[in-house]
């Protein structure tokens, strides 16, 4: 059961957001703060009174544009807590993603908030949660994820993209943008990850920067000792160390 602390400093949002976590089971408790001062505050008591104390937290909804301190800055003070609680981020802004789940965000929830989106971030913490418990007993047995399709997010809502249609993945940092026909979606996943779940799948590094489904490679291109492959209207550059290995996997796949 989670001990959970909303913070917005909109109290229709806030006191929305207290609505459907006091209605989700395995949310014991949620109360509500409407800065980030106040949220500080609140935590520090919890902290002084011990993980299994009465005002412990296990998580914070959070906010991002707030006056004073914002989310980014509340969430940046609690990397330098001792037992920090973990942090999801509810905002209406997309373009704070990546600096969300650099500050080791379990979850970021777009405005309006649907009640199975936040539902599915709730079960992201409660599993995080049990994983930093101590062992008692047999695991509870978990359904293996679909190795066919990978979640991503867009506009709050999670989709399910098959990896078939996946034409290429490009790497950010430690995240992997994946490209469809049908547009891209930014994913916090090192792309070396995806180079060995998909190996299998017909997929294969031609860049440190970029991984390629070989069935989505239109032509392969040799210009001036550079080698490049037509990936839909995208053309990519191929690294020499990689180039001879996927003439072969061409070659073998038009000959096989």
């Amino acid at each position: 059961m989670l001990r959970a602390l909303a913070v917005d400093d909109e109290k229709p949002s806030l006191e929305e957001l207290l609505y459907l976590l006091r209605a989700d089971p395995r949310v014991s408790s949620a109360e509500g703060a409407g800065g980030a001062t106040e949220a500080l505050r609140r935590i520090n008591r919890a902290l002084e009174s011990g993980p299994g104390g009465p005002e412990a937290i296990d998580v914070v909804f959070l906010d991002i544009h707030m006056p004073g301190l914002d989310g980014l800055d509340m969430a940046r003070l609690l990397t330098g807590f001792a037992r920090p609680p973990l942090v999801v981020f509810v905002t209406a802004h997309e373009g704070f993603a990546v600096q969300a789940f650099d500050l080791k965000a379990v979850d970021y929830v777009l405005k309006p908030v649907r009640r199975e989106r936040l539902a599915e971030a709730v079960r992201r913490v409660v599993e995080l949660r049990a994983a930093e418990l101590p062992d008692t007993g047999p695991p509870i047995p978990v359904h293996e994820p679909d190795p066919d399709h990978i979640p991503v997010e867009l506009g709050g809502v999670t989709r399910f993209v098959a990896v078939d249609d996946i034409t290429h993945a490009e790497a950010q940092g430690d995240y992997a943008r994946l490209h469809t026909t049908q547009g891209s979606h930014l994913l916090r996943i090192p792309l070396s990850t995806l180079e060995e779940r998909w190996r299998a799948r017909g997929f294969v590094r031609i860049h440190r920067r970029h991984l390629v489904a070989l069935r989505h490679i239109g032509e392969l291109r040799l210009d001036a000792g550079t080698v490049s492959v037509l990936v839909g209207e995208v053309e990519l550059q191929v690294s020499r160390r990689h180039a001879r290995e996927l003439r072969d996997l061409l070659m073998r796949r038009t000959t096989g």
